[in-house]
């Protein structure tokens, strides 16, 4: 398999408080990295780091075999190839669901608006919203914004998605068509990291674990492996808080 990112003794820390603490680790493409530990783990600053989106101290991550300078350019750059998802969705309140997912392409990728409307269509078919280009988001479910969160990301045709928590703040109902979202990107070999708490679905997925607490990896174990015997004291208890 080819690596796609390598990360090298990531440090962080908000003041003198360390939040992340010598990670290290290699995702190859078509791998599905799953990151799980206790809440105030590390696990969102993590992958905020590999977007760019929180400065770290000092470490090294690599992309597609080459450093990353991390430069406020050059993170601007790769998020064309890193796509991330939020537990907030963010979309454009004041933009319909239409131009939500395609102002990234046109004005990014210099994409025409038919092309990006084209493709745009073609993503909001495969999660069942292809007739809501018009609404807004104030009209959508939370369930509905994060699909359009995903489709939005997913147009700018990204190597390397990143999912942070997108489904804590759904409603139980809603939280089955995202994951089968997310499911059906891994069956087509998408390069993932993904936090979560759904246990079950990350069984399902996860190629790799990686298990955060207080801001060390303490296990980074094949998935099959995690679930049914984990190394560590500590993600045994967790797996047993998450009655799994």
């Amino acid at each position: 398999m080819t690596e796609l990112l390598r990360v090298e003794h990531l440090n962080k820390a908000y003041g003198e408080v360390p939040v992340l603490q010598d990670i290290s680790f290699t995702v190859n493409t078509g791998e599905v990295q799953v990151v799980l530990g206790p809440s105030g783990s590390g696990k969102s600053t993590l992958i905020r780091c590999l977007n760019g989106l929180e400065p770290y101290q000092s470490g090294t991550i690599y992309f597609q075999g080459q450093k990353i300078d991390p430069t406020p350019k050059n993170w601007q750059l790769l998020r064309q190839k890193i796509g991330m998802v939020f537990q907030s969705y963010d979309l454009f309140p004041n933009l319909n669901i239409m131009d939500n997912i395609t102002l990234g392409p046109i004005k990014v990728q210099k994409q025409s608006k038919a092309t990006a409307q084209k493709e745009a269509l073609r993503l909001l078919d495969t999660v069942g919203l292809a007739d809501y280009t018009a609404k807004f988001p104030r009209e959508l479910s939370g369930g509905q914004k994060q699909r359009i969160a995903i489709v939005r990301a997913l147009a700018l045709h990204p190597d390397f998605m990143l999912f942070d928590e997108v489904t804590a703040s759904l409603d139980p109902e809603m939280v089955r068509g995202v994951l089968e979202i997310m499911a059906n990107l891994a069956k087509q070999k998408m390069t993932m990291i993904v936090v979560t708490h759904e246990m079950n679905f990350a069984q399902q997925i996860a190629d790799n674990v990686l298990f955060l607490d207080d801001g060390h990896i303490l296990e980074s174990t094949p998935g099959k492996d995690f679930f049914t015997n984990p190394q560590t004291d500590r993600a045994k208890e967790f797996l047993q808080s998450m009655d799994f």
